[in-house]
């Protein structure tokens, strides 16, 4: 709700953030439906986030053919021979636009330790073990680091790792800007319920206006 001073977005302290665009939910079998219109306003979020030296990171999922490090909902899946988003495959890597021209791919085995990857001086790679992109991961810490108050959402199927990762955020008081054409699953009670709890629901249009402004104190 813009106008309260304690959920209002702060766009100067703003990350961008995306959540498992990734191959594999883009295009193939296992395709989430509108996750590749949604990368493509994600790639020119990204675009502009860079141009304002403002921080980027992206979330990204892996399992491991053994199932080892899968959800307990599709362990028996990943078990029996469904590959996804699996450890060094074409499937498992960002889609392409949303990363720098030139940036390395995913190092899946550092990203699998709990380490973080850089893609550029102001961009980093965090992979997370279950929906959220706070749970077992060194997100948090690296956004308090970072001095990061507001963080503006994108990514695949709202209704899974999108959403947790929101209300999570919500729960470490984050200021939240959501972005409709960024999250591929996104439906109208969706935001009706994320106004709810304080985050303002945005377009990439919008956002990408705010952004020149932002020396003269940005809103939304």
């Amino acid at each position: 709700m813009p106008g309260d001073p304690y959920v209002e977005p702060h766009l100067s302290s703003a990350a961008l953030l995306t959540i498992d665009t990734q191959n594999d939910f883009a295009e193939g079998p296992y395709t989430i439906a509108g996750t590749a219109a949604a990368a493509s306003s994600i790639a020119g979020l990204a675009r502009g986030w860079r141009a304002a030296s403002l921080p980027i990171v992206h979330i990204v999922r892996f399992y491991r053919d053994d199932g080892s490090n899968v959800d307990a909902c599709r362990r028996s899946l990943i078990q029996s021979g469904m590959r996804l988003v699996s450890p060094g495959s074409s499937g498992s890597q960002l889609v392409s636009g949303i990363t720098p021209e030139g940036a390395d791919d995913l190092d899946c085995e550092l990203l699998l330790r709990g380490e973080i990857q850089r893609l550029g001086p102001h961009e980093a790679v965090i992979y997370k073990p279950r929906w959220s992109a706070f749970f077992s991961t060194p997100l948090d810490p690296y956004l308090l680091a970072a001095g990061i108050s507001t963080l503006v959402v994108t990514g695949c199927n709202y209704a899974n790792c999108p959403r947790a990762t929101i209300y999570d955020a919500s729960c470490r008081d984050y200021r939240l800007i959501v972005v409709r054409d960024a999250i591929s699953g996104i439906q109208g009670r969706d935001v009706t319920q994320l106004e709810g709890i304080g985050a303002v629901v945005a377009s990439s249009e919008e956002l990408l206006a705010a952004l020149p402004s932002l020396k003269a104190g940005a809103r939304l």
